[in-house]
């Protein structure tokens, strides 16, 4: 019996009779709030607390991201956690572990130390997203998922938007430390975890899943998508944010207000953008959101050439996080091509898969990073370009049997190969 079976358990049409605020889409909407609010904080004051505190450079920093995407290269233990702990009970201990890690961050203000205390909070976050992921495309309908998927989005970006509002507006007015933030960022979401996890019945999918690794030939390129996804984002994540601090000077508050910023325009932007999917399809927004990336690691390493100064930096931060919103279209992708019953072990095998290049690229990049700032933005244009060239195989109606536009129309797979 998995951890969870004790509490109340519905099928999705058993629950569309409770109250909206206790549906899946809600508990959904409640994870997607709670997330943001220990991993935004973490995230706003990293570069400047690692540089104050901790006395980094760019090969430290390059190490800290590294040993944080370990736990995405091992998201596929989630298929062996997910044979004794039902996924929603798995999602909201994974947040809690979250929180916790986050809430220790500044009693380890040394190298070693932040490696560990990052380890445990990327644990948590990301096998939090592994399993999301997965409850999304199993809850969701598939004509309504673009749409909702967006407006989590904007939830999301709500919570972030507030984390980042209240740094901004205490910080300086009130000489805020980062062990404080830090304890009630990450406190807040481990609360939030245990009322999901109390408040919420159990939610039973319509498809029981797999509960073993698969890898099916006919999922080569939403692998390929995942590849180049977590790459490409890798040197954005980790250096453009770092980059505003070294080069530019960015104060803990300068930095959040560009955050804010950015989250305003996304929660604005989301929810059109989930419905642009809608209506034209993953292949033309996957099309847009590469293009325009690869434009803009073009613009950023020009930064280094023309010194066109932190308006544009920043401009441009803002603008890369708009398209990334499009990638959306790769779940959406993946729900239209997959047999039911494969969404919760290829989530953990895509995690795994979006998580190679992570692991080694941060450190890698950081010591290039050292010699050749303009380097890392062009490695990461091309990158782009890559998967641009990936995105023009992506039918326009995909679905079982036209995964790609080099396969026919057939009937749709057996559950197996």
């Amino acid at each position: 019996m998995a951890l969870g079976d004790t509490i109340r358990t519905l099928s999705l049409a058993e629950a569309e009779r409770l109250p909206l605020w206790r549906r899946p889409v809600a508990l959904l909407a409640l994870m997607a709030f709670a997330m943001p609010i220990a991993f935004a904080t973490w995230s706003a004051l990293l570069n400047n607390f690692v540089v104050e505190m901790a006395g980094f450079d760019g090969a430290d920093i390059g190490w800290l991201h590294t040993v944080r995407e370990i736990p995405g290269f091992f998201a596929i233990g989630v298929i062996l956690l997910i044979l004794f702990i039902r996924e929603q009970v798995l999602a909201v201990v994974s947040l809690v572990l979250l929180g916790v890690a986050t809430a220790m961050t500044a009693q380890f203000p040394t190298l070693g130390g932040l490696l560990v205390v990052t380890l445990l909070s990327s644990i948590g976050f990301h096998y939090y997203e592994t399993v999301n992921q997965s409850l999304q495309l199993q809850w969701l309908n598939k004509k309504k998922a673009p749409q909702i998927l967006g407006w989590l989005l904007s939830v999301g970006s709500g919570a972030t938007l507030l984390a980042y509002l209240l740094i901004v507006l205490t910080w300086r007015a009130y000489d805020l430390s980062y062990d404080l933030v830090y304890w009630i960022a990450g406190g807040t979401t481990a609360a939030i975890a245990v009322i999901a996890l109390l408040a919420f019945p159990q939610f039973e999918s319509p498809e029981p899943q797999t509960k073993k690794m698969i890898l099916r030939r006919r999922y080569w390129l939403y692998y390929a998508l995942q590849f180049m996804s977590g790459a490409r984002r890798q040197i954005f994540v980790v250096f453009a944010a770092f980059m505003m601090v070294e080069r530019y000077g960015f104060d803990v508050h300068e930095i959040t207000a560009l955050f804010m910023v950015t989250l305003l325009a996304n929660m604005v932007a989301a929810p059109l953008l989930g419905f642009v999917v809608a209506r034209f399809g993953e292949r033309l927004a996957l099309i847009v959101e590469y293009g325009g990336l690869g434009a803009i690691f073009l613009l950023y390493a020009g930064l280094y050439v023309f010194d066109w100064g932190a308006g544009v930096a920043a401009a441009l931060y803002v603008l890369n996080h708009l398209f990334f919103a499009l990638a959306l279209a790769i779940k959406t992708y993946f729900q239209k091509i997959a047999t039911p019953g494969d969404i919760a072990p290829t989530a953990a095998v895509a995690f795994t898969i979006n998580h190679i290049a992570a692991v080694f690229l941060p450190a890698a990049l950081g010591y290039l990073w050292l010699s050749s700032p303009i380097s890392v933005f062009l490695l990461a244009a091309g990158m782009a370009a890559i998967s641009l060239g990936l995105s023009c195989l992506v039918p326009r109606h995909p679905e079982p049997g036209r995964e790609t536009t080099l396969t026919r129309a057939a009937p749709a797979p057996a559950p197996a190969e």
